[in-house]
């Protein structure tokens, strides 16, 4: 059976809803660790059927008060559709710093599930879960993510909205929130300038990135992302460099 869009007059209350939430995240302090890395990558909420993926992620960031200085964050990951609208992701975080050599210290994994066809309403949703197990602390994070995205013309807009638990017998038992915005402009496949801004964890940031995909012909892809993320406060690392290549296939 096709969907039913949704009437119009429900669709100013459902994205008034939404963007109260969200500038409620931004604008709240959060009640979050220290030594939470929150800039990272910003989410899609797509799912493309058959597709499998090999990811590598590094963070660089430094002077951030209560944190190792020159923390640097890697993670490693295999990841496949599983259908038409789900997607899982299996990673390995490993992390180093001035004070600590590098480590594996984390196993994740990761589900995405697309709510939505792409153009179907306002904007795209899907929800990320996430599960991750820290090996040092003996501890557990669970958390879900709302994925939205607006196309205007060749502009797109991005929101990441994150709610996690965190519990174990090492660490205090807590509940965090983070937000990551995306605007892109989408020049080529190749090359998408964008700018972006992060809140959560004591953490706030804004700064440039860059985006962009090369087609190696049939399914193969080579995606590509860097960003440098300048900190909005004392409590913030004043810079965070972060890198993504991605494999399609």
């Amino acid at each position: 059976m096709p969907a039913v869009p949704p009437s119009p007059q429900n669709q100013p209350s459902t994205q008034l809803i939404t963007v109260t939430a969200l500038l409620t995240a931004l604008f709240t302090p959060p009640t979050a660790r220290a030594d939470g890395v929150v800039i990272d990558k910003i989410y899609h909420p797509y799912v493309q059927p058959l597709e499998q993926e090999l990811e590598w992620r590094a963070i660089f960031q430094n002077d951030q008060p209560g944190v190792s200085d020159n923390l640097r964050l890697y993670r490693l990951a295999y990841g496949r559709s599983l259908g038409d609208a789900w997607f899982a992701e299996i990673y390995l975080t490993g992390q180093a710093s001035d004070d600590n050599s590098f480590s594996v210290d984390s196993y994740e994994f990761e589900a995405q599930w697309q709510l939505t066809e792409q153009g179907e309403y306002w904007a795209d949703w899907a929800l990320l879960f996430e599960l991750e197990r820290e090996r040092d602390l003996d501890a557990w994070e669970y958390s879900t993510g709302l994925l939205v995205e607006k196309e205007w013309g060749r502009w797109s807009g991005t929101a990441n909205f994150f709610v996690a638990r965190e519990w174990g017998p090492e660490i205090v038992d807590e509940t965090e929130t983070k937000l990551g915005l995306q605007a892109r402009y989408r020049y080529s496949r190749a090359f998408e300038p964008a700018v972006e801004l992060y809140s959560g964890e004591d953490t706030r940031g804004i700064g440039p990135a860059m985006l962009g995909q090369v087609r190696l012909g049939g399914r193969k892809a080579l995606s590509w992302e860097a960003g440098a993320i300048f900190g909005l406060g004392s409590e913030s690392p004043d810079v965070t460099l972060r890198f993504l290549l991605e494999f399609e296939f």
